[in-house]
């Protein structure tokens, strides 16, 4: 039995397509787990929406769409000396991300007509040319002849009210690098903010770079579903799970599928710094020490409570009496984190 996503297929084609009609120069993203969807799937659709490259997020991520998306595909990772390896035949559909003046010398020594994009740092502070940076790239390429440049890209932070204000000043700088490029690829602009980009730089083409706004931007069409596999009535008292516990009081004991090998329990850090998102999490905290932890299966319209850590491919959950008991073979709704979740089963209809 399995954790299943559940893809309304009609209404998910039909917000890809409404995303791309509203960017046609959109780049999709696929990295990591592929939203939930896995690399290769989106590598298919990518296929079958037409566009003209894909992004990914690692040199190793290459292999996996590959054979699946005919096209270009942009490396998202600077390349580096010590880890650039392209699986042999894709060469020439390759774009990498170069970020620092050093692995540009050392890449066109190493493969002089090679695509690249030069990445221009921006508040996020992750990788990137300075202005100056960029006016010295442009020197170096210009001396290499067979070098093609692809453009410029922006990796704009996600918090904030606005980007316009940094992106108007790179832009500045991409336009005195002297860089012979009318391509800039750009990462986490709003519609609003794009739109208000390509006005006021129309002799520049725009390419957005998007992933999680294109495969999870209608939530609606996703359902996770997890499997009953077992249903255990228990009293007060009653000992039972891996380590020993006491059923706090009458219920029933549920297995369901979904652990911590799909992702299930598992927590990453949050960028919440309000006083409610701490309060919550002290909340959370609270909960834990007393041995009560939230999980996210959802039974009669409530969140249950996890009966002891998840296990590895199975979770129990606690019911207390008079909680409706779904039976052996049903199914049960999961609120999950796709980007962290490896699914046993994907339906598309």
């Amino acid at each position: 039995m399995s954790l299943t996503l559940y893809v309304d297929g009609d209404r998910f084609r039909t917000h890809l397509r409404t995303t791309l009609a509203r960017h046609p120069d959109l780049v999709p993203v696929a990295k990591g787990n592929g939203y939930g969807l896995g690399n290769s799937r989106l590598a298919q659709i990518a296929a079958w929406l037409g566009v003209d490259t894909l992004a990914v997020g690692t040199y190793a991520e290459l292999a996996q769409v590959a054979d699946h998306f005919p096209g270009s595909m942009l490396v998202l990772t600077p390349w580096r000396p010590f880890d650039n390896e392209v699986p042999g035949g894709i060469a020439p559909r390759v774009v990498h991300t170069v970020g620092r003046i050093e692995d540009l010398t050392a890449l066109l020594a190493w493969e002089p007509d090679a695509r690249i994009v030069l990445e221009r740092e921006t508040s996020m502070l992750r990788h990137g040319l300075s202005a100056a940076g960029l006016r010295e790239a442009a020197e170096i390429i210009a001396g290499h002849g067979d070098v093609r440049l692809e453009g410029v890209a922006l990796h704009l932070p996600m918090a904030g009210s606005s980007h316009l204000t940094e992106v108007t000043r790179l832009m500045n700088d991409v336009v005195a690098s002297g860089l012979d490029t009318h391509t800039v690829w750009v990462s986490h602009l709003t519609d609003t903010e794009l739109a208000t980009l390509a006005g006021s730089w129309p002799d520049y083409t725009i390419r957005p770079r998007v992933g999680t706004g294109l495969w999870l931007g209608d939530r609606g069409a996703l359902k996770v579903r997890a499997t009953v596999l077992d249903v255990h009535p228990v009293e007060r008292g009653d000992v039972f799970g891996y380590r020993g516990r006491h059923a706090p009081r009458p219920g029933t004991i549920l297995v369901v599928s979904g652990g911590t090998a799909h992702g299930i329990g598992l927590e990453s850090p949050t960028g919440g710094s309000s006083l409610k998102e701490r309060a919550a999490t002290v909340a959370r905290g609270g909960l834990d020490a007393a041995g009560f932890v939230r999980s996210p299966y959802s039974i009669g319209g409530k969140q249950r409570l996890f009966a002891e850590p998840p296990h590895m491919q199975a979770s129990m959950l606690f019911l207390p009496h008079g909680a409706p008991v779904p039976e052996v073979g049903d199914e049960v709704d999961v609120r999950v984190r796709y980007t962290a979740t490896a699914f046993d089963r994907i339906d598309i209809s």
